[in-house]
């Protein structure tokens, strides 16, 4: 007998008798031994069910029958008016289950579980029900004709799909995993090669790398990590061979062709590190002595820590920044850009943005060129030239698929500028980025790809145009004067930065001795109202337009960049590196 369960006591002496039957019968009615097993004959010969029987052949009542059969097996009864107080528990006992065997799991308002049943005589239903239910229950006896009417009332708010899936097993893990890279594996290996390129992705996800370079010089292989958005040099033999087998090795864990030196090969491979798995997109190209490689790192845990889905707080925007976005991307048609130069972070702004509006109330597609994260609900679609599969045309089959909300990776061209537009302009929300350097250059590039600047502005609502700033080792930092030299390249003089905390690291174990640590995103967001879109119509000069948005509370990058200075947050080289000096 199951423990979980409190076991069935075994029948009272027959004839049952009750002194004051609920349900009008009077005192001293029994139901008598052999009416018992004459009506468990019949029903076993004949079909029909027991507690419906004894009440025709009683005279008694459903609530009298009850109570008295759940007296003698030790049962608690459970009337029809009760049921009104409970919960089914279908991902007990499915909707399915329920029915055929007559047989429910209920939740009771103290939190309790009931298993109540049609026969108490089966010990075959009490074996099964003991093995389904992985939860402590007590047991219960239900007149057949209340159980039915209380499945009848739940079928409407079922389906026969979600039925299904609660009998289905867990899937298991279907996506094969990734090499695995640790300091044990790597001491293990027989190759040299092996070895170096484990080591070095291994040393790159330590140390918080974005990408990994494998150059070919005439001296050897030299590799570089990109750390917060700056290359700096690691330690790699010279030799000749060991750069064309690094290569190699590199092509077998990408699945490309080795023998192929001439042209550029694109891939990606998965490795797993510290018990998660991370992506490495990975890009072959041929130089002058030999062939180059980069590998872009697409680590989930580095973007969101502890595995929580990304959102737009993690990235470092402004409070009012933050404000705007996620207004503009709660809009329910229109387009919403972002610009900047490679590695800005566009792409992971947007991403998180759709994983804060994603209820699972709206269909969403994206097509990128390539797929770097994958969002849960979310249909993302590769984009594959070799196969014909473009921009252009996967956004006009995505919007065949009834979508809601559409993330295109990035327009490059004229016939996918115009369809994404004219998207926006039936009912959908379009994300999207395009390559220029601030706000009012998406405007020239769109009007170049020959969109009709009134549709343009129809469907635009807003542009965001970001960068990511260094900051300073908060290890290593320390108060510092700035020469005049500095003061006027980065356009200040000794007035206008009376107010500013100038710091500096030093450079310590912590930064790796660059004296920063970590990077801010800084956006400028151009909110799309009624006196800007007649600007763009008319094509005025992006003077006008640049004291419109001024006007409409856009504060732009040097700015934003400026006020990091103010504060102690970075240094004017940093700012002067990333935003241009107005």
């Amino acid at each position: 007998m199951n423990a979980r369960a409190a076991p069935l006591a075994e029948p009272a002496r027959i004839p049952f008798r009750n002194a004051a039957m609920p349900g009008g019968a009077a005192p001293g009615l029994a139901i008598s031994d052999d009416l018992i097993g004459e009506v468990r004959r019949q029903c076993a010969a004949g079909g029909g069910r027991v507690l419906e029987v004894l009440g025709e052949r009683s005279g008694l009542s459903r609530e009298a029958i009850v109570a008295l059969l759940a007296a003698g097996f030790a049962m608690r009864p459970v009337a029809a008016t009760e049921l009104q107080r409970h919960e089914p528990a279908f991902d007990l006992i499915p909707y399915p289950e329920a029915a055929a065997r007559e047989c429910i799991a209920l939740k009771t308002r103290d939190g309790a579980l009931l298993v109540a049943c049609c026969d108490p005589w089966s010990s075959g239903l009490r074996v099964w029900a003991e093995a389904r239910v992985q939860a402590p229950f007590s047991w219960g006896l239900i007149h057949p004709a209340d159980l039915a009417a209380l499945l009848a009332r739940h079928e409407a708010s079922l389906t026969a799909v979600s039925s299904l899936a609660q009998d289905a097993e867990p899937a298991g893990e279907s996506r094969p995993r990734g090499e695995e890279i640790s300091l044990r594996r790597i001491s293990e290996g027989d190759s040299p090669v092996v070895r170096f390129v484990s080591s070095t992705l291994y040393d790159a996800l330590k140390s918080g790398a974005s990408d990994v370079h494998f150059e070919t010089t005439p001296r050897g292989l030299q590799v570089k990590y990109r750390l917060d958005g700056v290359l700096a040099a690691v330690p790699a033999p010279r030799m000749q061979e060991m750069a064309d087998q690094v290569l190699s090795r590199i092509k077998v864990l990408a699945e490309l062709d080795i023998a192929e030196r001439r042209v550029p090969q694109d891939g990606r491979f998965r490795v797993s590190a510290n018990g998660r798995e991370v992506d490495f997109r990975v890009s072959i190209m041929p130089s002058l002595h030999g062939e180059d490689a980069v590998l872009r790192i697409l680590d989930k845990q580095y973007l969101a820590p502890g595995g929580d889905a990304l959102r737009l707080d993690m990235l470092g925007f402004d409070e009012e920044s933050r404000r705007i976005l996620r207004r503009l991307a709660a809009e329910p048609y229109g387009m919403l850009l972002a610009t900047g130069p490679t590695g800005s972070g566009k792409t992971t702004t947007l991403y998180s943005l759709i994983n804060e509006i994603n209820d699972g109330r709206d269909k969403i597609v994206t097509i990128e060129d390539p797929v770097e994260y994958e969002l849960a609900g979310v249909l993302q679609i590769p984009v594959n030239e070799k196969k014909g599969l473009g921009f252009a045309r996967g956004l006009r089959s995505i919007l065949r698929h009834d979508p809601d909300k559409i993330l295109v990776g990035e327009i490059r061209d004229p016939e996918t500028a115009q369809i994404a537009v004219q998207a926006a302009l039936t009912g959908h929300l379009v994300f999207t980025t395009v390559h220029a350097n601030n706000v009012f250059d998406v405007i020239g590039r769109f009007i170049h790809m020959q969109v009709e600047p009134y549709s343009f502005v129809s469907a635009l609502n807003g542009i965001v145009a970001q960068r990511l700033v260094r900051l300073v080792c908060r290890r290593c930092a320390a108060g510092t004067q700035v020469d005049d030299d500095l003061l006027r390249e980065s356009g200040l003089d000794r007035s206008q930065s009376a107010g500013f905390e100038f710091r500096r690291g030093a450079g310590c174990g912590d930064c790796g001795g660059s004296g920063y640590k970590g990077r801010k995103a800084i956006a400028e967001v151009l909110n799309l109202d009624e006196r800007i879109r007649e600007l763009i119509v008319a094509r005025s000069p992006f003077r006008e337009l640049r004291v419109a948005a001024c006007e409409g509370g856009t504060v732009f990058l040097r700015e934003q960049a400026l006020d990091l200075v103010r504060r102690g947050e970075t240094t004017l080289e940093e700012i002067n590196r990333v935003t241009l000096v107005d």
